[in-house]
């Protein structure tokens, strides 16, 4: 691989017919107007680079791409480096004090919907992805390892407060449909507990489930005051997946009214 790397700057210096000398003297003035020797590229280096699969330092590295007027990130990645997977990386470790996160939104693509049907009720919640018109692309590095267009989308209708606090009106969920079947332990706690998106005759609903003898009922969150719901197993309702993320707006949970 770094021997593959060498060559592709080799061929990129050839295509612009520059000798090692004019590489060298062009980093020269880069240093220069820099103020550091440390962004030159001496012929003895560079002859390294190419041929003995040396890698080049950061500064020298800086100097090439400028000279050769290539990506920074694209010739990291000729070397086995990619910042796209810089945040997955980051979430290897966890870290108990509340921070900032730094990391740009450069280097990474994803699918997002960007058009939706605009006949979409808002007051109901949706099974989104049938809604979808469009998808384009956004740079969010924190989802690199997400394939969004892979997954399915539910909008938790204004109106649907079933399983508020967890997932307040307006909600827009993630759903897994890898995920229909109903697990019925390996919790510990309502947070743990899987939250499914299932499709009835009336519509859609979102919220915790028991299955026993064909009768699924669905159960919603105790401090929504919402009563649960029995179907009939799989003849009147069908469990479209599980919820695995959510995107909602503090400013609107916050205004939902109290139906104590």
């Amino acid at each position: 691989m770094m021997e593959d790397a060498g060559q592709k700057l080799k061929r990129a210096r050839e295509r612009l017919a520059l000798r090692f000398r004019d590489v060298e003297d062009a980093s020269a003035k880069i240093a220069a107007n820099r103020g550091s020797d440390e962004f030159t590229v001496a012929l003895s280096r560079l002859e390294d680079i190419e041929n003995k699969g040396t890698m080049p330092s950061i500064y020298r590295l800086y100097s090439l791409c400028a000279i050769y007027r290539l990506d920074p990130h694209e010739v990291l990645s000729w070397y086995g480096l990619s910042f796209a997977t810089l945040p997955s990386d980051a979430m290897l470790l966890e870290q108990e004090r509340t921070h900032l996160v730094g990391f740009r939104a450069e280097g990474g693509m994803a699918q997002v919907p960007i058009a939706l049907d605009p006949g979409l009720d808002l007051t109901r919640t949706t099974y989104l992805s049938r809604l979808i018109q469009r998808w384009g692309s956004l740079p969010l590095m924190l989802l690199n390892n997400i394939d969004l267009k892979e997954h399915r989308y539910g909008l938790i209708g204004t109106s649907d407060r079933s399983m508020f606090p967890i997932i307040p009106p307006g909600s827009l969920v993630v759903i897994d449909d890898s995920r229909r079947r109903v697990v019925a332990s390996s919790w510990t706690n309502e947070f743990q507990r899987p939250i499914y998106f299932l499709e009835h005759r009336e519509g859609y609903a979102c919220g915790w489930c028991s299955l026993k003898d064909n009768r699924l009922t669905v159960q919603p969150h105790p401090a929504s005051h919402c009563d649960p719901e029995t179907y009939r197993y799989p003849q009147d309702i069908e469990i479209v997946g599980q919820v695995t993320a959510i995107a909602t707006s503090l400013e609107s949970a916050a205004t939902v009214p109290d139906r104590s």
